[in-house]
């Protein structure tokens, strides 16, 4: 799997997102940097958000968040390097 600028800036604007809270949406505006608002818009055409501005998520976007969470989790922990690997 390649990870494209377009992938990450709509992960970046997935993690604004708050799983825990199902209430809570978020706006981008118009004076937002062009790449975040593209990458707002193909999440809309996706599915994963409520609005081309942002919205809330919806319930496929609320299981991408919480993996996209978990992983960030497990790639941000330190772990030690296995027995007889440096």
């Amino acid at each position: 799997m390649l990870f494209f600028p377009e992938l990450i800036q709509e992960l970046e604007v997935l993690s604004r997102f708050d799983p825990g809270n199902h209430q809570q949406g978020i706006k981008i505006h118009g004076s937002a940097d062009r790449e975040v608002i593209e990458a707002t818009r193909r999440l809309f055409h996706k599915g994963l958000i409520s609005q081309a501005d942002g919205g809330y998520l919806t319930s496929l976007g609320l299981e991408v968040v919480e993996h996209l969470q978990a992983t960030l989790t497990i790639l941000s922990s330190a772990c030690p390097a296995p027995a007889g690997r440096d």
